[in-house]
């Protein structure tokens, strides 16, 4: 009796299934050892130097000379360039076992390049958490990630990135502003239509993701709401998993204005009555401006509502100080207002 084509094509796909598991977790074993490997070449390089610390240029000349020596026998992997990359490896995390197995030599050297110790481990912790390419990586450091989000919380909150990276239990923790849109290529000077930074995000829907953070599944574009016969078109919906609730967006071009954050409360409210399972979290609503209105902020229901927000995005990649400086804005903005 001949075996059933079906059963063959279960079993051939459970067999492969094991050999790729197999193969990554041996990709991740070797991946482990020559990071540690790294580390420990490190380390004796700088003991090495710590001996002859009083003679010029000799790290350099221990440098210069293993690696020589090591490309002969070794290959490319050991120029120069790289055993430098060990050396700094071993003094920015001299504590080995806080090393996380799952990331790649290249990763490591991303990681170097952050000069901020609380910055470098919340990015390594996050690449982990959210399971970041090497890519999305250096994505994630050049958008200051970090500085968006640690800017805004207290000491506590900023130990807490640093030890865990990004904890979300809230949508306080979730929204970020500014948003950093830099991957849409649009360029900041130019007029756009809304429809076309929504257009454009849809085609970088990964990207977009990405920047969202982490959790976010898309669900739909131009959601239609229809109310006595009137339509509405909610712009983005998205599911976040972690939340458990429904996160609509509105992309605004120009100031934020009472009826943007209006339109917003309203969707919000439609969703939680007619869409929303009761096991669910509320929904939360963000809408997306290019430029935020302080004063309609803060003498619209926005200060009141819990999952209603304005974040500003960019289309360009912030320099520090301006992002600095326009967080202590918003900070102010805040503690000007608790305090009335």
């Amino acid at each position: 009796m001949k075996p059933v084509k079906g059963n063959i094509n279960r079993l051939y796909g459970s067999i492969r299934q094991i050999l790729e598991n197999a193969r990554t977790k041996a990709y991740r074993a070797v991946n482990s050892v020559m990071v540690m490997a790294y580390w420990e070449i490190g380390r004796e390089i700088v003991e090495e130097e710590q001996k002859g610390n009083k003679r010029a240029g000799y790290g350099e000349g221990i440098i210069r000379s293993i690696a020589e020596r090591l490309t002969a026998e070794y290959g490319e992997g050991f120029n120069k360039t790289n055993i430098w990359y060990m050396k700094q490896f071993y003094l920015s995390f001299e504590n080995l076992h806080a090393l996380r197995g799952e990331l790649s030599w290249t990763h490591y050297r991303q990681l170097l390049k952050v000069e901020n110790i609380n910055a470098r481990m919340f990015y390594m912790n996050e690449c982990v958490n959210s399971n970041w390419s090497t890519r999305e990586l250096d994505r994630q450091i050049n958008s200051l990630l970090y500085e968006r989000l640690a800017l805004s919380k207290n000491k506590k909150k900023i130990r807490q990135l640093s030890e865990k990276g990004q904890i979300i239990k809230s949508a306080d923790d979730m929204v970020k502003d500014p948003y950093v849109l830099e991957f849409l290529g649009m360029k900041e000077n130019k007029d756009y239509l809304e429809k076309d930074i929504e257009k454009t995000l849809i085609k970088k829907l990964r990207q977009f993701i990405l920047e969202l953070g982490r959790g976010f599944s898309f669900v739909e574009r131009q959601k239609r709401i229809t109310i006595d016969g009137d339509h509405y078109y909610v712009d983005l919906v998205f599911y976040n998993y972690i939340l458990k609730c429904f996160v609509l967006i509105d992309l605004k071009v120009g100031k934020l204005t009472h009826q943007d954050i209006g339109q917003m409360d309203f969707y919000v409210r439609y969703f939680e009555d007619k869409i929303r399972p009761k096991a669910d979290n509320p929904t939360i609503g963000i809408v997306m401006c290019s430029e935020k209105n302080e004063a309609m902020v803060k003498y619209t229901m926005l200060k009141d509502s819990k999952q209603v927000f304005a974040s500003k995005y960019k289309l360009y990649l912030p320099k520090e100080k301006e992002l600095r400086d326009e967080i202590v804005r918003e900070r102010r903005l805040i503690e000007g207002k608790s305090s009335k």
